[in-house]
């Protein structure tokens, strides 16, 4: 047995190119892939986080926030929206501990949890800005 294997042919329902005509495994790459695999909890936590970042308030919430550390008056004034929508998106990203603040006085200061997010919102603008 060949380690390519013709599992079964199915008839082409349709005229897209970019579709397999016939059912085709290749169980090596198939093996090393699955290994490779994340556990389920990581596949959802991360399709978690991709869902909140989701929303345009919040990805330029992240984005100023990956730029200097702000509080819910400056970043509402910066992305356009009320100091209650921002407060909504915050709540919403530091439930997935994405930002993180700290309180001076009666100013609570948000700061992006970690660099990953920072990075992460870096490459998907490279990524767009090649597109348009």
């Amino acid at each position: 047995m060949s380690a390519r294997t013709v599992v079964k042919e199915s008839p082409k329902l349709d005229t897209n190119d970019d579709a397999c005509e016939v059912n085709v495994v290749d169980a090596r790459k198939v093996t090393s892939v699955r290994r490779k695999m994340h556990p389920a909890a990581a596949v959802q936590l991360l399709a978690e986080t991709f869902r909140v970042l989701g929303d345009p308030t919040r990805v330029k919430i992240v984005f100023a926030l990956a730029q200097e550390e702000l509080c819910v008056c400056d970043l509402a004034t910066i992305v356009g929206a009320s100091q209650s929508a921002v407060s909504h998106s915050l709540r919403a990203l530091r439930q997935m501990d994405l930002v993180r603040y700290r309180k001076q006085g009666k100013i609570a200061y948000y700061s992006l949890d970690d660099d990953h997010i920072a990075g992460l919102i870096k490459e998907g603008f490279e990524h767009v800005h090649e597109l348009i």
